[in-house]
């Protein structure tokens, strides 16, 4: 079985705190001399997605 898709609409705001978080813990893991696939790989998925606009109605 497929496991789920999600989606993340952030601003950009956001969109760079979340990438100089994952480069924080890149940074860490490479310190303590472990691997870092996983965190580069949400680096490369974050830098290269596409950005979409959409209109949010305030409720």
């Amino acid at each position: 079985m497929r496991s789920p898709k999600y989606h993340l609409y952030l601003t950009h705001n956001e969109r760079r705190t979340v990438i100089n978080s994952l480069i924080c813990l890149k940074n860490d893991l490479i310190s303590q001399g472990r691997y870092t696939d996983a965190v580069d790989e949400l680096i490369i998925k974050l830098t290269k997605a596409k950005v979409k606009s959409i209109k949010i109605k305030e409720v």
